[in-house]
């Protein structure tokens, strides 16, 4: 085994929740504390600052990251956070392997609140930036829990990169938030068949035929109001029966013959008999050329 290798730091040891030791404040971030005798040890292999550990359950396989706050624990055993513990799937005075570590500085991470009323925090990001600052390193995989106005959040750590556990300390990080575990999608309302075509009929107004209203062709409304037929045919017939013009038909169009006169008879201009006069043909209406509509 190669010099290097050697320089690392491994104890095993037994955990405590840190409110056995009334330190509630530990709760909020993911520092521990160790016994005197580790900081000996520590201080000899002169490990690298900040100081971070790989905290392993070997019975669970579970395997987590943390930092150090203090060294004044008895010895043989450490204090860590319950929600750690929790993680870790460990019980009070339960056997784990500590070794320490380093961690590359993590740049994007990715987080899902269990409920939705962490987003109801007026700015859940300046919340969780000023939470964070309690932590060394986050993990893949874990749940962190997170005290705002007295109350627990916690979060699960969906992503992180470039690594799978990350250091948080003097580093830039992206922050993401997916949609909380309670997050339900809106129902969507489903509709029979009968009810789907019943809605649309009361929506779509009826098609009604030649409900508008008559103008002459002077422009002014008809007093009379149009009638409603079932084909252009009838439409016809019952102007007719109205009385009213039918332009493009025959039927109303009075038939007048034109005088001949004789062949080989002179008509004079200036020398015009009474009796002449009185044989020109009167002025009658509607005797131009017929033209259709159509």
């Amino acid at each position: 085994m190669d010099y290097k290798d050697e320089l690392f730091f491994e104890h095993y040891y037994r955990c405590c929740p840190v409110s056995s030791i009334n330190r509630p404040n530990l709760e909020n971030g993911d520092k521990i504390v160790m016994p005197l005798s580790a900081l000996d040890k520590l201080a000899s292999l002169h490990i690298e600052y900040p100081m971070l550990f790989e905290l392993q359950n070997p019975s669970a396989e579970k395997v987590t990251h943390c930092g150090v706050l203090e060294f004044v624990a008895e010895e043989g055993f450490i204090y860590v956070p319950n929600w750690m513990m929790e993680n870790m799937s460990l019980r009070e005075r339960d056997t784990v392997y500590m070794r320490s570590t380093t961690l590359e500085k993590g740049n994007f991470v990715k987080l899902q609140p269990h409920t939705k009323d962490f987003l109801d925090i007026s700015d859940p990001k300046a919340a969780l930036e000023t939470a964070l600052r309690s932590y060394s390193c986050l993990t893949t995989g874990d749940t962190i829990m997170i005290a705002y106005n007295n109350k627990k959040y916690y979060i699960d750590v969906v992503e992180t990169r470039p690594s799978h556990a990350v250091s948080i300390i003097e580093t830039d990080v992206e922050v993401e938030f997916v949609q909380p575990l309670d997050y339900q999608e809106p129902e969507k309302q489903i509709m029979l068949p009968a009810e789907a075509e019943d809605a649309l009929a009361s929506k779509t107004p009826q098609f009604s035929a030649f409900n508008g209203s008559a103008r002459r062709l002077d422009g002014k409304l008809s007093t009379q109001s149009v009638e409603q037929t079932p084909s252009s045919n009838a439409t016809k017939n019952s102007h007719r029966a109205s009385g009213k013009l039918v332009f493009g038909s025959d039927a109303n169009t009075p038939k007048t013959s034109t005088p001949t006169q004789p062949k080989g008879s002179l008509k004079s201009t200036s020398q015009e008999s009474p009796d002449q006069k009185a044989e020109e043909p009167k002025f009658q209406a509607f005797m131009g050329k017929k033209h259709s509509l159509n």
